[in-house]
């Protein structure tokens, strides 16, 4: 059950391509965001998707692997964990992002 703790499972298309950082000792970052869809029917029976905006974070040689390969449009599955932190902006105003840490990816299709 420990495996349940804060994990994160997703299915969903990128927003954008990976934004890479490459920071001391060759470490690397990978900044993505993935759009996941939600479709029902509202009480007039009309069919309503509604989307949600995820962050991810992707580190190591994985973030190498995103920035070779993942794509806008790559429909993609995540396994990885929330974090939560916060930052002051230049101007001192203080921001609160939520990310999801991706432990693994799985490219599914390409945009065509």
């Amino acid at each position: 059950m420990n495996s349940l703790r804060n994990s994160v499972r997703l299915v969903g298309n990128l927003g954008m391509d990976p934004e890479v950082k490459t920071f001391d000792g060759n470490k690397k970052l990978a900044r993505l965001s993935l759009a996941t869809n939600e479709r029902y029917k509202n009480d007039k029976g009309e069919r309503v998707v509604e989307t949600q905006w995820h962050n991810l974070i992707i580190w190591g040689e994985k973030a190498t692997l995103a920035e070779n390969y993942l794509k806008k449009g790559d429909e993609i599955a995540i396994e990885g964990k929330l974090a939560n932190r916060n930052y002051v902006d230049k101007d001192g105003i203080k921001h609160f992002a939520s990310e999801i840490v991706v432990n693994e990816f799985l490219k599914l299709n390409s945009k065509a």
